[in-house]
């Protein structure tokens, strides 16, 4: 079902404040007997950029489908500048960088972008595009002798160069070394102060904490934490203890304050509503202790907890169930 509403975004609008772009109302999807979406609720505003954090399987690139138009919701509205995502208008407004791209390989750089330009009314000119995805020297390389890093810049320059108002940008940067995802990153925050819109899947819990104005995680195809990047981190409490040490994990995990232990190579990482306490004790047990780190719980801690609180709440039940 697709609603029929007439919105138009304003590039002079406060991210977050401006007139709705896209929306997700009661969303439902499934494929065969596999669901992937169930009552999903999501929507974007004119100038914001909003990341879409999920485990794989999550339903974060089912959700961008449906707004692109390319599935159909089995229930709920689906709508994309007022109307039907499919419509030619609103389709012409909108760009799209999927996370699996699928281009003729014999195909220059310079050629893919003239033919996705020519799709568009108004599209960047060509000098603009390459510079913006960062393709200087390689506009004559055909796309099959790229390298992976370059070819995730040419799927992001044919999403962009037909000038979007409305931009999805579906796992961008998976095969980019730092440097490129952090110049890829400049460019977003580029297009945003021109007005424009973003939504963003990504793995990459530091680029969604970087670029979003706010943050939906999706946990089994319905929301289950939505907010600025802040106020997700917020709902973890304590901070986050890093060290390495030859104490046994179960009395790490016996020590008053500790929330969550977890291990990352031969460090260990803990969560915690008493830093400094289970420091002392952590010293007290093993004075050799080194590598110490303490630091407040970032967005990745914050995703961490919010799903896995779930996992552990859903195995409860389980288990609860079974012993009835």
């Amino acid at each position: 079902m697709i609603a029929a509403i007439e919105e138009r975004p304003g590039a002079s609008a406060k991210p977050g404040n401006g007139p709705r772009v896209a929306r997700l109302n009661g969303v439902s999807k499934n494929y065969n007997q596999v669901r992937a979406l169930q009552g999903l609720s999501l929507e974007v505003r004119a100038g914001e950029l909003v990341a879409v954090l999920g485990a794989n399987g999550a339903g974060k690139t089912t959700a961008v489908k449906l707004l692109l138009g390319l599935i159909a919701a089995d229930a709920g509205t689906v709508e994309v500048f007022g109307g039907d995502p499919r419509r030619p208008e609103n389709r012409r407004r909108t760009g799209a960088m999927l996370q699996v791209g699928r281009v003729p390989e014999t195909l220059r750089v310079c050629e893919h972008i003239d033919l996705f330009s020519s799709y568009y009314p108004s599209p960047l000119s060509l000098a603009e595009t390459i510079r913006m995805s960062g393709l200087e020297g390689l506009e004559k390389r055909p796309f099959g002798e790229l390298s992976g890093g370059q070819k995730q810049r040419v799927l992001f320059a044919l999403a962009i160069c037909g000038n979007p108002d409305l931009l999805f940008l579906d796992e961008p940067t998976v095969g980019m070394d730092v440097e490129a995802r952090r110049r890829l990153w400049e460019q977003i925050r580029m297009l945003l102060a021109r007005g424009k819109t973003v939504l963003l899947t990504t793995h990459y819990l530091e680029e969604a904490d970087a670029l979003a104005n706010r943050v939906v995680v999706i946990h089994k195809g319905a929301v289950l934490a939505e907010g600025t990047p802040t106020e997700i981190k917020a709902r973890v409490a304590g901070r986050q203890i890093r060290c390495i040490s030859r104490i046994p994990v179960a009395e790490v995990c016996s020590i008053p304050g500790v929330l969550e232990v977890r291990t990352d190579r031969e460090a260990f990482v803990i969560r915690t509503s008493q830093a400094e306490r289970v420091v002392r004790e952590l010293l007290q047990f093993d004075p050799e202790l080194r590598e110490l780190e303490i630091t407040s719980a970032g967005l990745e801690e914050a995703f961490l907890a919010l799903t896995g609180d779930t996992n552990n709440q859903q195995r409860n039940h389980t288990q609860s169930e079974m012993v009835r």
